[in-house]
């Protein structure tokens, strides 16, 4: 099966948590031997915000705080692959013909930001498209998708199954902002409009959830 899993910075990165990346490497190296062909997109967190925030207060326009981000998520992939070893690619890929090549190349991908305009989450999304990937697998800071944000209404409930098209009457901010903090934002969801596949959100503080995803077990929230 070809996967794209997507590590949201909100999870490793905030603060950077280099024990939870390590687990996840030891799960992408299962998921590999196990015959699977994967591509990892690892978001930049908290580090990311910070110097979007440098550069606004440097009067930078969108686009130059879009890419002080990218470099910001490339400095944590680069971190995840160097601790894949052999199984990944020699370098963070920064397009998505270096995607399709690593993953012909039967080599693990890993992937930061891609170019201004669009998150971490459409670089998954584009990957997936890309490499006609069958599953994509995101570990947020949440347990799923809930009908509304949990942090600031406790009466919030968490969905299980979803269909793509609810999942974009849900969140409504429609347009994309450096450092948008969403479950999926809106631009990965026109994306996956285009491209049909199993997507599942999972709680990525508990590592185990993405390969329960990936072996096809109830958790978190199946958006297809």
């Amino acid at each position: 099966m070809r996967i794209v899993v997507r590590i949201g910075g909100s999870v490793v990165a905030n603060p950077i948590n280099t024990e939870l990346m390590g687990k996840y490497a030891e799960i992408i190296r299962t998921v590999k031997q196990q015959g699977n062909e994967v591509a990892v997109v690892v978001g930049g967190g908290a580090l990311a915000r910070e110097f979007i925030g440098f550069a606004r207060s440097l009067g930078l326009d969108m686009a130059a705080q879009d890419e002080i981000a990218i470099s910001c998520s490339r400095l944590f992939a680069q971190l995840f692959l160097k601790k894949l070893g052999d199984a990944a690619c020699s370098k963070v890929a920064i397009t998505l013909d270096d995607a399709a090549q690593g993953l012909s190349e039967g080599k693990v991908v890993v992937m930061g930001g891609l170019k201004p305009g669009i998150t971490t989450d459409t670089v998954a999304a584009l990957v997936a498209e890309r490499v006609d990937a069958e599953l994509l697998v995101k570990g947020s800071d949440q347990d799923g998708v809930y009908d509304k944000d949990p942090r600031k209404y406790p009466d919030a409930v968490k969905i299980d199954h979803l269909s793509i098209d609810d999942l974009a009457k849900i969140f409504g901010r429609s347009e994309h902002k450096a450092g948008i903090h969403q479950i999926i934002d809106p631009e990965a969801i026109k994306v996956l409009k285009r491209k049909p596949l199993k997507i599942v959100v999972v709680n990525g503080f508990k590592p185990e959830n993405m390969l329960a995803a990936i072996k096809g077990e109830k958790v978190g929230t199946v958006i297809s």
